[in-house]
């Protein structure tokens, strides 16, 4: 498909353990870790695409359920095939984490990567009552995040550590429906979005396209003002977002005239 190859994707990790000599306020030195984290599962869905893949470490038994080594190998290879992601608190957790996990393997660094963060830009635009993908996911779209009744809370992470087929099973529907949930309001708040990678530089022709979505369904819609030109302003009928030219319409005459408040 022309335009970007845009991919959404959520990883899961396994916890630390530790030490401790109680449960309230405790302070973990790195003497007290008995095992480092490492990445259980990933899955990604490319944009436009009905498959949600998911990869995880299990089902080699419970002494190698902690290593990541090929799944960070099909990661790699994954996100190097990525123009944009789309995360959920990704920039703050799922991507460090990741380049953390991939550096201690050996491997390469990954390409440059536009993110698209659903946490980041949600909180810039509006005030929800929460920015967590539970509370959004349920009043934004029709994909609510899943609860994985069958392994309520951390219960799901230490049986997948044990290397249970069927906590491996809720754990691909936990991870594959987060993917489709972020997706989905993704594509929500896309036209919303301030800040958003500028997708029309993908495409290879002259077409006047939207930055968000890439549609050349556009139109002039009014003016744009900022304090020193006035811009054309065009609304997309494919997201619904709004846009600027980059060329002022202001004469040159009035530029020079033109006084900033000082």
């Amino acid at each position: 498909m022309p335009g970007p190859v845009i991919k959404t994707i959520d990883i899961e990790t396994s916890p630390i353990e530790s030490y401790t000599w109680g449960l309230w306020k405790q302070n973990v030195g790195l003497n007290q870790i008995k095992t480092e984290w490492t990445i259980l599962s990933y899955s990604v869905k490319v944009l436009g695409k009905k498959q949600v893949k998911f990869r995880h470490t299990g089902g080699r038994g419970i002494h190698k359920v902690r290593d990541d080594s090929a799944l960070l190998k099909e990661l790699h290879a994954e996100l190097s095939s990525t123009d944009i992601v789309v995360v959920q608190n990704g920039v703050r957790f799922d991507l460090p984490k990741i380049s953390a996990r991939m550096v201690m393997a050996g491997l390469p660094p990954l390409p440059t990567i536009a993110v698209v963060d659903t946490l980041l830009g949600t909180r810039e635009v509006f005030a929800f009552t929460s920015h967590r993908l539970a509370w959004m996911s349920e009043k934004l779209t029709n994909e609510p995040k899943d609860e994985h009744k069958a392994f309520p809370g951390f219960e799901l992470w230490v049986e997948c550590l044990k290397d249970n087929p069927k906590a491996w099973a809720a754990m691909a529907r936990y991870n594959r429906k987060d993917v489709r949930a972020t997706e989905k309001v993704y594509l929500c708040i896309r036209p919303w979005l301030k800040r958003h990678p500028n997708v029309a530089l993908w495409y290879d022709d002259d077409s006047m396209r939207c930055g968000r979505c890439g549609s050349d369904n556009l139109k002039a819609h009014g003016k744009y003002h900022t304090p020193a030109n006035v811009y054309p302003r065009y609304k997309c009928y494919g997201c619904g977002g709004y846009s600027r030219g980059r060329f002022s319409s202001t004469p040159i005459s009035k530029r020079r005239k033109l006084l900033s408040p000082i």
